[in-house]
């Protein structure tokens, strides 16, 4: 299988459409991450006058947005792509191997005020749950990478906060939903079992990935 390279949005949005699953900076597979996959041009740049420019990043939020896929850190904790072919497989196999979160349970109040209110930016809902503390930060941030992890939270889009000029600045803002909000139940649900659906995710990448052990293959979707 020929794995084009990325020079320009269509590539990536290509790409992630042909293989199905994509991390975007991380991977467990040497090689297999977009931004291993983009030219030159694509990545990362920092110029001397302070100003930088990643046309991979600024990608994601119209990837997002005009490919069939949802985004999320579902990657061993790192952020990819997972095209709407596959999210029921895995959304069906990961929440196969957890429970729903309790009640009561900090996972859940995330849960439930998502459903309740919708998208929210990653701060405003650390705020609604109350980890307003110094240290908060971080462990609010353990329970969202979890939950993406579980298939229960996606990245809907960026937000971007503006300058005086008007133009947009920094990295944005992830804003968080549940997959049902962001696609839609039906786009989500699953005839299969958790094992078939992950015997079949697997057999999918041994023939998007050939030479990659299985091993490497098993860690990119458990």
């Amino acid at each position: 299988m020929s794995i084009k390279t990325i020079h320009e949005f269509d590539d990536l949005s290509g790409l992630i459409r042909q293989l199905g699953f994509l991390p975007l900076l991380d991977s467990p597979i040497a090689g297999f991450s977009a931004e291993e996959m983009a030219a030159e041009e694509c990545r990362y740049h920092h110029y001397r006058d302070g100003s930088w420019s990643w046309p991979l990043w600024d990608w994601k939020g119209p990837a997002i947005q005009n490919t069939p896929c949802v985004y999320g850190k579902f990657f061993g904790g790192k952020a990819g792509f997972v095209s709407m072919e596959w999210w029921p497989d895995l959304m069906n196999y990961r929440q196969g191997k957890h429970p729903y979160p309790a009640e009561n349970s900090v996972e859940r109040a995330i849960l439930d005020i998502l459903q309740l209110n919708g998208a929210m930016i990653t701060r405003e809902l650390r705020s609604a749950c109350g980890f307003t503390g110094g240290k908060m930060r971080s462990r609010f941030d353990h329970y969202i990478t979890r939950l993406q992890m579980e298939c229960r939270i996606v990245t809907e889009d960026f937000v971007y906060p503006k300058d005086k000029h008007g133009e947009r600045y920094g990295f944005g803002w992830a804003l968080l939903n549940t997959p049902e909000n962001t696609v839609g139940r039906p786009a989500c649900h699953c005839e299969r079992t958790p094992e078939e659906s992950f015997q079949r995710m697997l057999q999918h990448l041994h023939q998007q990935l050939p030479q990659a052990h299985e091993k490497a293959l098993r860690k990119l979707i458990e």
